[in-house]
């Protein structure tokens, strides 16, 4: 079983991994805010950004976001967690 430590760093790492995708893909990396709420088995991040910059985030038939998701799901698996990511428009 991890510790509190543990845990609190995998939420931060997956936070950072987060931030740092979506900074990449918008016009407005300052505007991009990440939160997460932690559950018994799951991490819940909730994503925020421009409105102007949800189609880039979101990317062609959801691309982008299902690519996000799917980074987020592979390194919380490396460390026995499971992450779901929300989108939400500010």
């Amino acid at each position: 079983m991890q510790g509190e430590d543990e845990k609190q760093e995998v939420v931060n790492k997956l936070i950072e991994l987060t931030l740092r995708m979506a900074q990449a893909v918008v016009n407005s990396p300052d505007l991009v805010r990440v939160e997460a709420a932690e559950g018994v088995s799951m991490i819940v991040l909730e994503l925020s950004v421009d409105p102007d910059d949800m189609g880039r985030i979101i990317g062609k038939k959801g691309q982008v976001a299902n690519a996000m998701r799917t980074l987020l799901r592979s390194s919380a698996a490396q460390n026995g967690k499971r992450v779901n990511l929300e989108i939400i428009q500010s």
